[in-house]
């Protein structure tokens, strides 16, 4: 998974291809369609586009004479679960973080009372 995770993130760092796939989180696009919103020439689309389908990030289906492109929610999930893990790691030192100045502060005020 870690693999797929550092490719995705790869893909995702590059500016435009980071705003394709925003772009894409609020649904399906045709690629004339990103074309339009982002001001880049199609063939730069159609190479970004091509990077974020190797990368498993989006997916194409043919309607007609377009290629609609969607957002793979599975390839998103990884990403999530994996910045997440690290949620948790820091969640816990910021409690141990806590813990210790409680503490610190019980001791300070233990000090001053003379105890």
């Amino acid at each position: 998974m870690a693999d797929s995770v550092q490719q995705r993130l790869t893909t995702i760092s590059e500016p435009n291809r980071f705003r394709i796939v925003e772009l894409l989180r609020d649904g399906p696009r045709s690629v004339g369609e990103i074309v339009d919103a982002l001001s880049l020439g199609q063939p730069q689309v159609s190479r970004h586009l091509r990077l974020l389908a190797e990368a498993q990030v989006v997916e194409s289906t043919k309607r007609a004479q377009q290629r609609i492109y969607r957002l793979r929610p599975e390839s998103m999930r990884e990403v999530s679960d994996w910045v997440r893990s690290f949620a948790v790691l820091w969640s816990e030192r910021m409690d141990r973080l806590g813990s210790f100045l409680d503490d610190d502060h019980a001791s300070d005020e233990a000090n001053e009372r003379g105890v």
